[in-house]
């Protein structure tokens, strides 16, 4: 549990300094592509997480030549709800 922890966070931090483009905000690739689209940052959210449940889904059904390991959208998966649980904490915060 202890290394898999470790993976994910090294991939939530990566994820950061590569979407983000801001340290202050953590959300701000999904503000930014939710704004394009009209949609809130959840459902961008909810877009990015779909595509690994999806490659997940794939897997399970005997397909495994992917271009990501399935450990890698698991990983990924993990991360975009642990950003999810925090985008309803800090909307709970603001009502």
């Amino acid at each position: 549990m202890n290394n898999i922890w470790k993976q994910i966070q090294q991939t939530r931090d990566d994820g950061q300094k590569e979407y983000a483009h801001d340290q202050d905000n953590v959300f701000a690739n999904f503000d930014r592509v939710g704004s394009l689209l009209s949609i809130t940052s959840e459902k961008t959210l909810m877009v990015y997480l779909l595509k690994h449940i999806d490659g997940i889904t794939a897997y399970l059904a005997g397909h495994k030549s992917q271009r990501e390991d399935v450990r890698g959208r698991i990983k990924d998966a993990i991360v975009y709800l642990i950003l999810l649980w925090a985008m309803v904490e800090e909307r709970d915060e603001k009502v």
